[in-house]
């Protein structure tokens, strides 16, 4: 095993909060706060996937993730009756996703474990926005990935293997570390490691998914410090 490559949303950073704080603010300077920033959280990160899909199948062109939350931010607000909005403060908005914040353990571990691996992200986000995140939380990646370079969204097999090529590697020498079974799954059939941390919290105290691991995983950890203890041991 030479490489760990993450996935972002979820497992490296708790995208719920930051996005609700984002949308937090929005409500506000609009005089919505009727509203529950949480919920429209959930809301857009259910447009996520379904949006994804229309690249995956070849009902679209391949899309940035940018500009699918994007769409999806707008379509959301207007299920919530919100219309008319100014295109910039919709833009500035859509950069929440650019801004948000790593679970407490994740900084120590992962410069723990980038003095033994090379880190980069496994990601669906493109290469900006996980940048400017990277940046902004000072994480620590040796490359930034993602979907962009590879030009395929997860679980697509080419998402893991052009990863891999990109890095010089053979799959088998590549492990996925992520908080989603279902993506840990895909990772293995196409021939990397495995590696799973639980984010119980993810989608809020009452989570129900992915709250332990649901298959034998190559190593299982409860946060990325303990993971990087296991690696090292």
């Amino acid at each position: 095993m030479k490489a760990l490559v993450f996935d972002v949303f979820g497992t490296v950073v708790d995208w719920r909060s930051g996005v609700a704080r984002e949308l937090a603010g929005y409500l506000s300077a609009i005089g919505r706060t009727d509203l529950d920033p949480f919920a429209l959280a959930d809301a857009w990160r259910r447009r996520y996937q379904p949006a994804m899909e229309e690249c995956r199948s070849g009902r679209r062109p391949w899309t940035r993730l940018d500009v699918l939350h994007r769409e999806n931010l707008e379509a959301m607000l207007a299920d919530h009756g919100i219309t008319g909005a100014d295109p910039k403060d919709l833009d500035a908005v859509n950069l929440a996703w650019h801004r948000l914040d790593p679970w407490p353990d994740v900084l120590l571990g992962l410069h723990r474990l980038k003095r033994r691996f090379f880190l980069a992200p496994l990601s669906n986000g493109n290469i900006a926005l996980l940048a400017n995140m990277a940046k902004r939380a000072r994480i620590p990646w040796d490359a930034v990935l993602g979907a962009e370079p590879v030009q395929a969204y997860k679980p697509q097999p080419e998402a893991y293997l052009r990863t891999a090529e990109l890095l010089a590697m053979r799959p088998d020498e590549v492990c996925l570390v992520a908080a989603h079974n279902g993506d840990l799954r895909a990772a293995r059939k196409a021939g990397l490691k495995t590696a799973f941390v639980a984010r119980p919290t993810e989608h809020g105290e009452d989570q129900a998914i992915d709250l332990t691991a649901e298959e034998d995983w190559d190593v299982v950890a409860k946060d990325f410090v303990e993971l990087a203890a296991k690696l090292e041991a």
